[in-house]
């Protein structure tokens, strides 16, 4: 009998949308995930989420390499505005661990072609070989690249830069939101676009602190021992956890103030919902304009699965 590797149990089941049940019981009931097998880094060549859509035709895609990673340009086709592309520095998600510079390609050529806009996405280094603060430090140096060298490099209009990522990378957009205003010189973030993001990496299973994480607990693809596994992987120190560089949902509140207009987006089957809603308060309580939006039914990675 074959094993099976992502169950739906009863109780996650009745409340998961039928059409995402439907699609895990044909093609997910017997994948293993990372986390069930003997690490390996190949294993990031793997789709870090099944059901994507295949990437839309661009103006044109090009690689730009910085100091200890790169960045992918997708550029929309036509002319641009007259002071050059808006622009958002877009951040993959795979729990700092998984992912390739490739990733969420389908995502990214939508916002590019849709919204008309350049996307920049950041090959951050990861995890277990560049634990915490690598991905930071790779994300604040990608946005200085972008604010000072990005008119004449890839012509985007400096005054129009949005932040955006999924997962570990809405947990980055995030931190570089608040982080922006502290730069030299500062950059002015229009907007931050944070598709389910982690932002409290001192969470568990208790639900002590989001009840997300106890309702939660085995649901599909990101139960709490994969995200634990995670955690484990980027953040090996636990001295870490309450760093508002790992959790922006502990920064201080002259930073929070400072943040840019934001978009959260969260799902209603995720172990993450609860400290997502609670950062989009956290922002709004502080002046931020905020909006929210929970996919009923929806577990974490289907933002990934518009195919």
């Amino acid at each position: 009998m074959a094993t099976v590797y992502q169950p739906l149990h009863d109780d996650i089941v009745s409340r998961l949308d039928p059409e995402y049940a439907a699609f895990h019981k044909e093609h997910l009931l017997y994948t293993p995930l990372q986390h069930q097998l003997p690490w390996d880094p190949a294993i990031r060549q793997r789709p870090t989420v099944p059901g994507g859509s295949e990437p839309l035709k661009v103006g044109s895609t090009r690689d730009i390499a910085l100091s200890k990673f790169s960045v992918r340009v997708y550029t929309p086709e036509g002319a641009p505005p007259e002071k050059g592309w808006p622009v958002i520095l877009y951040f993959h998600g795979g729990g700092w661990t998984l992912g390739n510079i490739g990733a969420e390609a389908g995502l990214c050529t939508n916002m590019c072609k849709r919204a008309k806009c350049v996307v920049v996405s950041v090959d951050y280094r990861l995890a277990p070989e560049n634990p915490h603060p690598a991905a930071v430090e790779d994300a604040v140096e990608a946005l200085k690249w972008l604010y000072s060298k990005g008119k004449a490099e890839i012509n985007i209009d400096t005054d129009s830069i949005a932040v955006g990522g999924s997962s570990s990378g809405g947990n980055l957009a995030a931190i570089l939101g608040l982080k922006a205003s502290q730069l030299s010189p500062p950059v002015p973030i229009k907007l931050q676009l944070l598709l389910v993001p982690v932002t409290d990496n001192t969470a568990d299973a208790t639900g002590a602190t989001h009840a997300s994480w106890r309702e939660n607990k085995d649901t599909v693809w990101l139960d709490v021992h994969r995200m634990e596994w995670f955690k484990r992987n980027y953040l090996p120190n636990k001295e870490d956890w309450t760093k508002w560089d790992a959790s922006p949902l502990f920064a201080p509140e002259e930073l929070v103030r400072k943040a840019p207009r934001a978009w959260v987006a969260v799902c209603e089957m995720d172990i993450l919902r609860d400290e997502g809603l609670a950062y989009g308060e956290r922002l709004r309580k502080a002046g931020v304009e905020v909006e929210t939006q929970v996919y009923k039914g929806a577990p974490h990675h289907v933002m990934a699965m518009d195919g």
